[in-house]
């Protein structure tokens, strides 16, 4: 990442910590800044969550890795991944309309991994995110096999789960991810 690049990052990120001290209570910047000073890669991976619209910002430390956790924190799921079928067999059943892509594979190559549907939950006690989209959440197993997959908003001021034909795709669906740095 060239310098310019990478102090831009690191002046957004930082600036978006400070904005929202509500959802990292008790962590440090410079801490955090040391972290990604250190990790160039997850730099990276930061700058793909950035440019897609995912707003990432610091949602947690995780003590038995010692890493900050990054989240995807736009209010609505991150534009530049909406669009989207949830993963690979399900694009690849859809015979005619298909999307451009399919969210597993799109986390995987932006390098963070899709949120559960714990996770999403806890997300939504720092914010409210998803008031007019969407966002597809890992899927149990069994529930994929069966052809379906989940997803999440917010509405009514509370957090719905729902279902879907894993090839579905909308305009207003997209997909949140984490980041262990």
């Amino acid at each position: 990442m060239e310098a310019a690049l990478h102090d831009d990052l690191i002046k957004t990120l930082k600036d978006r910590f400070a904005k929202n001290l509500r959802r990292h209570t008790g962590i440090d910047w410079d801490a955090v800044q040391a972290k990604l000073e250190a990790s160039p890669e997850k730099l990276q991976t930061l700058d793909a969550m950035e440019r897609t619209g995912g707003d990432p910002d610091v949602i947690g430390y995780d003590e038995k890795i010692g890493a900050f956790i990054f989240c995807d924190c736009s209010p609505e799921s991150p534009i530049g991944r909406r669009s989207l079928c949830y993963d690979r067999a399900a694009l690849d059943s859809r015979k005619e309309n298909k999307p451009g892509g399919n969210a597993m594979e799109m986390a995987s190559s932006l390098g963070i991994e899709i949120l559960t549907e714990q996770q999403y939950r806890e997300l939504q006690e720092l914010g409210e995110f998803d008031r007019k989209t969407s966002s597809w959440v890992k899927t149990p197993a069994k529930i994929r096999e069966l052809g379906g997959a989940l997803f999440c908003d917010r509405r009514y001021d509370q957090v719905f789960v729902y279902h879907n034909g894993a090839e579905s795709y909308y305009a207003a669906r997209g997909f949140r991810g984490r980041l262990a740095v």
